[in-house]
């Protein structure tokens, strides 16, 4: 009785130390990834504010060749 009773408490104490690390091993890759993925919507928000800032730019120097040309043709 009391070697059946040791095996089952050695079984659910490594039962528990499995699970406990597979949760741990998971939570961190998880947390990894959200990471990773932060990077990634960070350089794609600075890809759009960049060509936010370049379309501006175009969009004046459009007007300052229309402008020019304009005074050209005069």
């Amino acid at each position: 009785m009391h070697v059946e009773f040791l095996t089952g408490v050695f079984s659910l104490i490594a039962s528990l130390v499995g699970t406990f690390g597979g949760i741990l091993t998971s939570t961190k890759l998880t947390n990894y990834q959200i990471n990773e993925l932060k990077k990634q919507v960070d350089k794609h928000n600075s890809v759009i504010e960049r060509t936010f800032k370049l379309e501006e730019h175009s969009k004046y120097v459009d007007e300052r060749i229309a402008r020019l040309e304009s005074e050209v043709e005069k």
